[in-house]
């Protein structure tokens, strides 16, 4: 079982800054896509960027310009860099990954259990 371990996530005021981390462990895999999703309170998860193992990125609109998203394919870690944040980016943030996870030769699609960031003054 691949599992993913989201850090990074606090309070921070309008404008500022956080970088979320997220590491996946479980065995030997190989990742094909990692990614950052976000859910406000009543509202649908929704895609926030999602970046491939040769590194191509995809952005929601509402984040292009401000979030930038990395990948370390060595620590099979994926990174979120956030900037200018704003009050409508609170929500509880979920790493996504999927691949082969070679133990088992299945594939996968796995969740981590989320991290909460806070926009607010």
């Amino acid at each position: 079982q691949v599992q993913l371990v989201e850090s990074g996530g606090g309070l921070v005021q309008p404008g500022g800054s956080l970088r979320l981390s997220c590491a996946a462990s479980g065995g030997i895999f190989s990742i094909y896509s990692m990614g950052w999703y976000r859910q406000a309170p009543g509202k649908q998860r929704e895609l926030v960027a999602t970046i491939t193992g040769d590194g191509s990125t995809n952005y929601a609109d509402f984040v292009k310009g401000r979030f930038t998203i990395s990948r370390d394919n060595a620590k099979n870690t994926v990174y979120l860099q956030m900037n200018t944040l704003k009050p409508e980016d609170t929500a509880v943030y979920y790493c996504n990954a999927d691949g082969i996870n070679y133990a088992t030769a299945r594939q996968f699609d796995s969740w981590g259990q989320g991290t909460q960031v806070t926009v607010s003054s």
